[in-house]
């Protein structure tokens, strides 16, 4: 009989199981609870709280509510969703994870001390009557590795008046000004080597006039589960990797147990396993991203068992 064994290490991270657990004490009460884009990126879980009640909306859908509660997710929210927030009486629930409200922070705090320093250091007469209109951050670039588009990211950019740059490679590292100061940042949830290739490349490329400095701002908990899960790839025959599409930090996490094991297969349920993949296989292993629960891995065991 086929062995079968969940990683104990995949399923919700702490910012995504705060944030559920804040909707379900809100639902609990019978009141209309609105949520600022899917809560996790997991469509059956989303699907879960939908039927407790849970409404999803977009920011378009925002602009239109009034006196009602809405729900930011753990990704996080740029500044002007809060100031839309009080200007229609919307009560927030904040279940934005405090590891990306430290990130917002220090890149808030950045781009501010770039704000003080610019006129100074871009006007050759160092008097603010002469100053000319010109982008504030001119001399120093706020970098952020990470999703173009991907809520969290949205938010960080948020955090500079959208004057952030952001990359999504190593590749796109090798195109920045290594004439002007570099100030580098990773979305939580990147992979952690690829930052330190881009660390070193700017390193070795940053002129002379220019300053470099890096913020190691990646989610211990998420980059730790990379090594583990490698270990956990290694041991099954076949590999089910359960995650939703949508889920940024599950392709790094799906990719890597596919460079270890070649018989790895995304899913997003257990209607997604194909009987033919268990033909001569002696063990299973099903793991997951961040965004992925508990109880949707022991549904695809249970699938497993039935097959």
């Amino acid at each position: 009989m086929v062995q079968i064994e969940i990683d104990s290490g995949s399923g919700f991270c702490f910012g995504v199981t705060t944030a559920i657990k804040k909707a379900e004490e809100d639902l609990a009460a019978g009141k209309t609870l609105y949520c600022l884009g899917d809560i996790v990126h997991n469509g059956m879980e989303c699907e879960r709280l939908h039927k407790m009640g849970l409404v999803t909306i977009n920011h378009e859908e925002l602009k239109n509510l009034h006196d009602v509660k809405v729900l930011l997710r753990a990704h996080g929210e740029p500044p002007e969703t809060y100031e839309l927030a009080r200007k229609n009486n919307i009560e927030i629930i904040d279940a934005t994870c405090p590891v990306v409200l430290q990130l917002q922070k220090r890149i808030k705090q950045q781009y501010e001390l770039a704000l003080s320093d610019w006129p100074y250091t871009n006007n050759p007469l160092g008097s603010a009557a002469s100053i000319v209109e010109e982008q504030p951050t001119v001399n120093s670039q706020i970098v952020i590795f990470g999703k173009k588009g991907h809520a969290e990211v949205l938010g960080l950019v948020g955090q500079t008046d959208g004057n952030a740059i952001v990359i999504e490679s190593y590749e796109e590292a090798t195109k920045l000004d290594f004439t002007r100061d570099i100030y580098l940042y990773s979305q939580t949830t990147k992979s952690l080597d690829e930052f330190h290739r881009i660390i070193d490349y700017i390193q070795s490329h940053i002129a002379p006039t220019a300053t470099f400095r890096s913020f190691d701002t990646i989610c211990r908990s998420v980059a730790n589960r990379m090594p583990n899960i490698t270990q956990f790839a290694s041991r099954h025959d076949l590999i089910l990797f359960v995650c939703g599409k949508k889920s940024s930090n599950g392709r790094v996490l799906f990719n890597e147990c596919l460079r270890v094991n070649p018989n790895t297969h995304l899913i997003e349920g257990p209607n997604e396993i194909d009987a033919q993949w268990l033909k001569g296989i002696k063990t299973v292993g099903i793991c997951g991203a961040t965004s992925t629960p508990k109880w949707l891995m022991e549904q695809c065991q249970k699938a497993i068992l039935k097959l």
